[in-house]
């Protein structure tokens, strides 16, 4: 093989290595810091991008997406001198890839020692029963606190949560005993309040079953006076008829009666001259006669 063909091989390997050496990819949620001679030229945006070799320098890609530090857990000291141990985590979004890259050595170093410092600050002001019922207090000021210091170096932090705040033992173990004394003082209220709820009812209810047979009793003695009442209206009703009908008949029995006491005048003129009568009706026969008699017992009194 000739000298020439030696060097054209060794031109086309190093043609392919400058080739493959200035193309680069950058991906979606990516952000490329390039230099030229060693000082910032420009941020690549995602897609496929070509460098010249030997010139520009791809220092860096940055990850945009939302990301999560880890703070390790840390001694504080409360206002009332108790030391708590507390861990926290920090979650943040990159907005300036140069800011990132320029602004601050070791990014990540950086929001850990910031976080540290502004948990023992934060908590430091507030007493040990303050800062184990007012986590959510502590997560908002740390939040507003970390997303002002960092916002010079390009970075937006969206929260950043407590997981953990630990007492000391002692005062864990007498905590725990007074949760325990809380619960049963609760559950003993809550028997009690049962028991009561429950006489309550009892109560209630024998009161209602009083009503229900007083109202039974009144009803009952209402209905028999009612009844008493239709039966004596029924009895006065049926001896008004009862008198009526007597009335009417005693009516019909004198009018005809005073029928009959004509025809006896006349009888007893007619007996006086020894007249004999025959009569159909016995009856009315004994009427006459008794209407007779009665007459003439008058007769003679006068």
């Amino acid at each position: 093989m000739s000298a020439g063909y030696i060097v054209l091989i060794v031109i086309l390997v190093l043609a392919v290595v400058l080739l493959a050496k200035s193309i680069t990819i950058i991906h979606q949620a990516q952000r490329g810091i390039v230099e030229r001679f060693g000082r910032y030229k420009e941020t690549w945006e995602p897609g496929l991008r070509f460098l010249i070799p030997f010139i520009d320098n791809l220092v860096t890609r940055v990850d945009m997406r939302e990301t999560v530090i880890d703070i390790p857990p840390q001694p504080v000291i409360t206002n009332d001198n108790v030391t708590v141990t507390i861990d926290a985590v920090v979650y943040y979004y990159v907005t300036d890839a140069k800011a990132v890259r320029y602004e601050v050595a070791n990014f990540f170093i950086a929001v850990s020692k910031l976080a540290q410092t502004n948990i023992r600050n934060v908590v430091g002001e507030m007493s040990l029963d303050e800062s184990l019922s007012s986590r959510e207090r502590i997560n908002a000021a740390l939040t507003s606190t970390l997303d002002e210091a960092t916002d010079k170096w390009g970075v937006k932090v969206t929260r950043v949560e407590v997981k953990e705040i630990e007492p000391p033992r002692d005062i864990s173990d007498a905590m725990s005993k007074q949760m325990k004394a809380e619960r049963e003082k609760r559950a003993t209220i809550l028997e009690a309040e049962a028991y009561r709820q429950k006489q309550i009812l009892e109560a209630e209810g024998d009161k209602q079953n009083a009503i229900l047979v007083a109202e039974g009793t009144r009803q009952k003695a209402i209905l028999e006076a009612e009844g008493d009442r239709q039966a004596a209206i029924l009895r006065a009703e049926g001896e008004a008829q009862a008198i009526e009908n007597v009335s009417k008949a005693a009516d019909a029995f004198f009018i005809g009666n005073a029928q009959l006491l004509k025809q006896l005048q006349v009888t007893q003129a007619s007996l006086q001259d020894n007249t004999k009568l025959v009569l159909s009706d016995q009856s009315r026969l004994i009427n006459v006669l008794g209407l007779a008699e009665a007459l003439r017992e008058g007769n003679e009194k006068m």
